[in-house]
């Protein structure tokens, strides 16, 4: 999927009320992941992402790196803590969060490779495993 693309679905799925607050949600989602994921699955996702995008989910490791954190297993957080800093990124409440959270990870469930969505899925805690599409959540 193309950039305009994904950000036009977001903005659909989630939504939002323009294109600024899509793109705001897509980048806060990408980076919150990439600090979930680890490096090596994050590395595979941002290559199958327009580079607008893909720059978020790199700019995590980068982070991880800088601040010495292990960042090989990714960091371990929940449902609460994923759906707080996407809120706090995105400039939205923690329902909003999650809807756009749920949104970009339907996204990118069409935009990424099969075999990587089951791997992402496989490694996500079950709270946010359960905002994928409900035939992947359930893998």
């Amino acid at each position: 999927m193309k950039y305009d693309e994904i950000i036009a679905t977001v903005r659909d799925l989630a939504g939002l009320p323009d294109r600024a607050a899509a793109e705001r949600a897509t980048k806060a989602v990408l980076l919150t992941l990439g600090e979930r994921l680890p490096a090596g699955l994050a590395v595979h996702m941002a290559a199958q992402l327009p580079p607008e995008l893909a720059a978020a989910v790199r700019e995590a490791a980068r982070e991880a790196d800088e601040e010495g954190r292990a960042h090989a297993s990714g960091e371990r957080f929940g449902l609460p803590v994923f759906a707080g800093r996407i809120a706090g990124r995105a400039g939205t409440g923690e329902d909003g969060g999650i809807r756009e959270a749920a949104a970009v990870l339907e996204v990118l469930d069409a935009a990424l490779a099969p075999d990587l969505m089951d791997k992402l899925a496989a490694v996500l805690p079950r709270d946010i495993a359960e905002l994928l599409p409900s035939g992947r959540a359930t893998q």
